[in-house]
């Protein structure tokens, strides 16, 4: 049985304007790469096309998981995740669900 395909949803922008005025280098408040609402849908566990190489290494294990049919017991909802990119001055949180 092949994996599941996984829908990838941009849900939230976080703002860090402490840490960003601290430590940011001429950098945007928010991530400019991400529209909040945007769909990509990821298919055999590969990156969808024009998705953000730096937040899919931080989110794939948790698309993969769900591709194989794990679930992550702390959410809700089953075949659903909320994951992040990693970035520590304007992290971007997608929503994760199995289709």
């Amino acid at each position: 049985m092949p994996p599941a395909k996984v829908k990838i949803t941009v849900l939230k922008k976080l703002k860090t304007e402490e840490v960003l005025q601290q430590y940011g280098n001429n950098v945007e408040a928010e991530c400019p790469l991400w529209k909040l609402g945007t769909e990509f849908v990821s298919e055999n566990i590969n990156m969808p096309a024009g998705f953000c190489g730096w937040a899919w290494a931080d989110i794939q294990r948790d698309v993969a998981h769900l591709a194989l049919g794990g679930d992550f017991p702390w959410i809700k909802q089953k075949g659903t995740m909320v994951s992040s990119c990693t970035d520590g001055l304007r992290p971007v949180l997608f929503k994760l669900e199995r289709m």
